[in-house]
């Protein structure tokens, strides 16, 4: 179903899926050889999720060579998305420890949907973390960490509302000081966002940013001539599992600023990474992008306000 101006969702339908998806990648690479990333409350949210192809992802009963039969690429793919999810996942969890460093003692996370971040980051005594997503997922993911026994690592304060709403004020509401230097993060939610609307949230974060403060997010250039298509075909794998994830209803293709010259442009420094030198800097194999990924080269960029 192609999104609207009003629509909602939990964490088994529409954009929530995908944060789902994510959670199911991060689960996987925290089982690899390569120690990237740790994350021990991605499988058991997705457990506690329900979606059945996830579920047997994360416990092993679908594997790559299942996988392999049923598209000649699909392993592959599948290898190189997960790898992904690690080298992703460890560009924020070091961008959060580099800003703790800093002195910063505000996070907040943009649309957190799974993110376990403020349960098992090593974070500095005095964090706030701030959790801003939909009532809905909030209240899952709350319930289920606290049913898990889990406890957050840092003070974490949820902001239950949607990013189309007033966030500013609800954030402002929950405690937030914007005298204060905040580490943001916006992480695998710009491609969800109309242009316009990512160029808001981007206005929102400087007005209630004070100097020192840094923010990370990606910017996928591709998006300008993003194909549906192509797109349908490299999830076609999950259509012959059972579940119906068209991502191409999801995403706000077409036109867009790049998120670094945009904060560059209202006095950030900003720079960018491209994935396949994250790849290359964790000694990961970078993974073939030819024609057939939709998605192109995503830049992890990130920054700081002086």
């Amino acid at each position: 179903m192609a999104r609207t101006d009003d629509d909602s969702w939990d964490l088994a339908s529409s954009v929530g899926t995908t944060a789902t998806l994510v959670a199911t990648g991060r689960a996987i690479a925290s089982q690899d050889s390569h120690g990237l990333i740790d994350d021990p409350f991605a499988a058991p949210l997705v457990r506690a999720v329900g979606i059945e192809v996830f579920t047997k992802m994360v416990d092993g009963e679908l594997s790559m060579d299942t996988l392999a039969q049923l598209a000649p690429d699909a392993a592959e793919r599948a290898r190189s998305n997960i790898d992904e999810m690690a080298v992703r996942t460890r560009f924020f969890d070091d961008f959060f420890i580099t800003s703790g460093k800093a002195g910063i003692r505000q996070a907040v996370i943009l649309a957190s949907g799974l993110d376990s971040r403020a349960y098992r980051l090593p974070w500095p005594a005095g964090t706030v973390v701030y959790e801003i997503d939909q009532p809905e997922v909030i209240e899952f993911k709350t319930r289920t960490l606290a049913d898990l026994g889990a406890e957050p690592k840092a003070e974490r304060r949820t902001v239950p509302i949607d990013l189309r709403s007033d966030w500013p004020a609800a954030l402002r509401a929950a405690g937030f000081d914007p005298e204060k230097p905040t580490a943001w993060c916006a992480e695998g939610l710009l491609i969800y966002l109309p242009p316009e609307a990512q160029d808001r949230l981007f206005d929102n974060i400087a007005a209630l940013s004070a100097p020192g403060s840094a923010v990370a997010t990606e910017f996928v250039p591709a998006l300008k001539d993003f194909d549906p298509e192509k797109a349908r075909a490299a999830t076609a794998t999950f259509s012959q599992l059972g579940l119906n994830l068209d991502m191409p209803s999801l995403i706000y293709h077409g036109e867009r600023h790049s998120a670094a010259d945009y904060l560059n442009a209202k006095g950030w420094e900003m720079s960018g990474t491209p994935r396949s030198e994250l790849f290359t800097r964790h000694g990961l194999p970078v993974p073939d992008r030819d024609d057939n990924d939709p998605m192109g080269e995503i830049v992890y960029v990130s920054g700081t306000l002086d």
